[in-house]
């Protein structure tokens, strides 16, 4: 039997019309929603402005985590202490701060970052996952492009706590959660972003058709 995931991290929700949905899916399913955010490209396609990220997060019910991108995500790892603070109402921010992986002192600015403001952070590998376990460790090779992995690294036993992106949509999470092969009981996420859009929107309908391949039709 194959061993789910923890919960789903449905990443680039982009408008607020979509909240009543996302609460009646979050009700029957584990999700975290993603919301990416930059404040050089705030109102782009896939970044909401502020006054969007307010109206999602004031919503009731929703786990959320921000993916902060750019110059922001820069500062984090640089100076964590003087950076400015993610959006309030968020659990988890993700620091994508470069696609070349994160050193030591990196790592440890993230996890600072972190507690002074109360979430967890989450940073990208793109080979096995490290041991620090300061930081949520996510596997990506795709950063949004939808590409998927030739191999997925191991879940170790002990350890930081561990999510998989890469190439994710409907059509491919059962066969991804296969090769994945996660040990029974073991505890982690996966990511997606690309594959659950239409015409470059979020399709909460896909969202919903990977929560039945992952989960089945049962309520959370």
């Amino acid at each position: 039997m194959i061993q789910p995931p923890a919960f789903i991290a449905f990443t680039g929700v982009d408008r607020a019309a979509l909240l009543p949905g996302l609460q009646a899916l979050s009700a029957r399913y584990p999700i975290e929603w993603g919301l990416l955010v930059d404040p050089a490209r705030a109102g782009e396609a896939l970044f909401p402005d502020a006054e969007t990220r307010r109206a999602l997060l004031a919503g009731e019910g929703l786990r959320w985590a921000a993916h902060v991108c750019g110059a922001h995500a820069r500062a984090i790892v640089a100076d964590p202490d003087g950076a400015d603070r993610a959006p309030a109402g968020v659990q988890r921010v993700q620091v994508n701060h470069g696609f070349g992986g994160s050193d030591a002192a990196q790592t440890a600015a993230a996890a600072r970052f972190g507690r002074r403001h109360g979430v967890r952070t989450v940073l990208q590998c793109t080979g096995a996952f490290p041991a620090d376990s300061g930081v949520d460790w996510l596997f990506d090779v795709s950063f949004g492009t939808g590409v998927r992995p030739d191999a997925w690294p191991a879940l170790a036993a002990a350890g930081p706590f561990c999510g998989y992106s890469g190439g994710l949509g409907p059509d491919t999470v059962a066969h991804v959660l296969a090769r994945i092969a996660a040990p029974a009981g073991a505890l982690y996420w996966i990511d997606m972003e690309s594959r659950i859009r239409t015409d470059g929107w979020l399709d909460l309908a896909k969202c919903e058709a990977v929560c039945r391949a992952v989960y089945g039709a049962g309520a959370a």
